[in-house]
């Protein structure tokens, strides 16, 4: 296995040094983001159609409902619901065409497509800037792979779905057999522990619920993935970009103060910094390891 890993480690370098790897990350980014749409859009109503379906069940009714995956039925328009042709399936380019609208019925295309095709392949792109053609990088990848879709469902649903956020800590822990065990085990444990004591006390003092269990799985496979270490900056750099965050639309944009603000996003965005910029013990301890078993 380390001989395997060693040879594949020394062909991604010998391809780092001739500068394609970036752009390569950066096409496969645009791909990547395309595909995180769909997960985007199509998680939250399948998880919605699974639950109504359950509450159908508990009450003796039967819903008979047409397939809706990730794959089926073909993309098409929300509104007039003819299918996309493939042509304008292609990232960037398709939206760009179409100039940001259904071709049949004209009904206005949403940026957010746009801009996860663009922010995937430009973070790609840093990813693989900053750890080289590397197994590190392709670790680095698929976590970024992971948090992108996880921070925009938590931003418009205020939930972080286990079929994310479990999957990713598992690869983690399991990332972590060929290098450092007890560091992943340790970061899982103390990234949901530590959050979890927050939100009891938080709904102690207030009554509330200030945090969600999603956010509790999500930081505990960044402990995984990174080390307890990186942790601390996590939780901080995410508690005080969200309170400014708070604070401004608070003050400037009318928002409710009891209008309640996602965390995840915030969560995954100081996560996926502190991976990418933290040196040693501060962010991608298992990441580093695993590369270089």
């Amino acid at each position: 296995m380390s001989d395997v890993l060693s040879s594949m480690t020394q062909s991604l370098n010998a391809l780092a040094a001739s500068e394609v790897f970036p752009v390569m990350a950066a096409l496969l980014g645009l791909i990547v983001g395309s595909l995180l749409n769909t997960v985007i859009y199509r998680l939250p109503r399948m998880l919605e159609r699974e639950w109504r379906e359950q509450c159908a069940e508990l009450e003796g009714r039967q819903i008979t409902s047409a397939r809706y995956d990730l794959i089926a039925p073909r993309s098409h328009c929300p509104t007039c619901k003819t299918s996309i042709r493939m042509r304008y399936l292609v990232p960037v380019i398709g939206w760009m065409v179409l100039r940001g609208r259904c071709a049949e019925c004209g009904t206005s295309i949403s940026w957010r497509y746009l801009v996860i095709e663009i922010g995937t392949a430009v973070a790609f792109a840093l990813v693989a800037l900053k750890f080289g053609a590397s197994i590190e990088a392709w670790a680095a990848l698929l976590v970024t792979a992971f948090l992108i879709p996880l921070a925009a469902i938590d931003y418009d649903t205020h939930y972080l779905p286990d079929q994310l956020t479990l999957p990713l800590l598992w690869i983690g822990l399991a990332a972590s057999l060929t290098s450092d065990v007890r560091t992943a085990v340790i970061g899982a444990i103390a990234g949901y522990l530590s959050l979890w004591l927050i939100y009891r006390l938080f709904k102690i003092i207030t009554g509330k619920e200030g945090i969600g269990q999603g956010d509790l799985k999500l930081f505990a496979a960044l402990g995984a993935w990174l080390g307890p270490m990186a942790l601390i900056p996590i939780i901080l750099m995410a508690s005080i970009t969200g309170a400014v965050v708070g604070l401004a639309l608070v003050f400037f944009f009318s928002r409710s103060r009891e209008q309640p603000l996602a965390f995840g996003p915030f969560l995954a965005i100081a996560g996926w910094l502190v991976m990418l910029l933290g040196e040693g013990v501060a962010g991608r301890v298992i990441i580093k390891d695993w590369a270089g078993y």
